[in-house]
């Protein structure tokens, strides 16, 4: 498994190309060798390609523009091959998580997943709290599962909001093992009935059984983020917790 950077945790720093370039730079300075990219300005496909391999890195996953996936999936494809990158990814159910929304994602990307799958690349569906409430008997992230074949679309799985939706993460990963090829690790700290984000390992949750699940799962990246740091440098937070993923042997 390989530890990376989810660069929404630095959107801040990545509004423009200067600044996106300069956040690749310092997340390859802190050690991290593959990143999401996700939350950043627009940029060409050519153009990432060449900071990705001007700082040693690579792209793991993005989360990409839904529309785009959705009705000009070819073209997404391409984008992808410039720069290497095999997981597409979608940040949330557009529309919300509703019966209503589950209808449409099912029709609007069936397609679009069948189209990325021939291309040799996985559709990836990324989950917050709401997926893992019921409609018609079933969690929504179990109507997806089942909606999708195996190789159609793929989970990034949330450690933090199955945590606060009131569920165990490692429980989820194992369930859908062999569908999490990337995982974002997001610890929670809490404090009476005050949850919080926080850097992996400096919260309350088991992330030493939490990277047992992922090995079993069968999950080839562990993508750290963190999207609010509460006052505290994020480029800190993303070495926080890059430093405790390696004194577990990650790199």
């Amino acid at each position: 498994m390989k530890i990376g950077a989810q660069l929404y945790t630095l959107r801040e720093y990545c509004k423009t190309l200067d600044g996106f370039a300069e956040t690749l730079k310092r997340v390859a300075d802190i050690g991290y060798t593959t990143v999401q990219v996700s939350g950043t300005c627009k940029y060409a496909p050519e153009w990432l390609d060449g900071q990705l391999k001007a700082n040693s890195l690579t792209c793991a996953l993005t989360h990409y523009d839904s529309k785009r996936i959705a009705d000009d999936t070819q073209s997404v494809i391409a984008e992808h091959n410039v720069f290497g990158c095999k997981y597409i990814g979608i940040g949330s159910m557009p529309g919300g998580v509703n019966g209503n929304s589950l209808e449409n994602f099912v029709r609007n990307y069936k397609d679009a997943s069948k189209k990325i799958k021939n291309a040799d690349k996985l559709f990836c569906y990324h989950n917050h709290g709401k997926e893992f409430k019921k409609h018609e008997g079933k969690l929504y992230i179990e109507r997806l599962a089942e909606e999708f074949a195996d190789d159609e679309m793929g989970f990034t799985l949330d450690t933090y909001w199955i945590n606060y939706a009131g569920y165990d993460a490692c429980e989820w990963i194992e369930r859908l093992k062999g569908r999490v090829p990337c995982l974002h690790l997001k610890d929670m700290a809490k404090k009476l009935f005050f949850r919080k984000m926080a850097p992996v390992g400096k919260g309350n949750m088991d992330f030493d059984r939490i990277l047992s699940s992922a090995q079993k799962a069968d999950s080839e990246y562990l993508l750290v983020e963190q999207d609010y740091c509460y006052g505290k440098n994020p480029f800190e937070c993303l070495r926080t917790s890059y430093e405790w993923l390696k004194s577990r042997g990650l790199q």
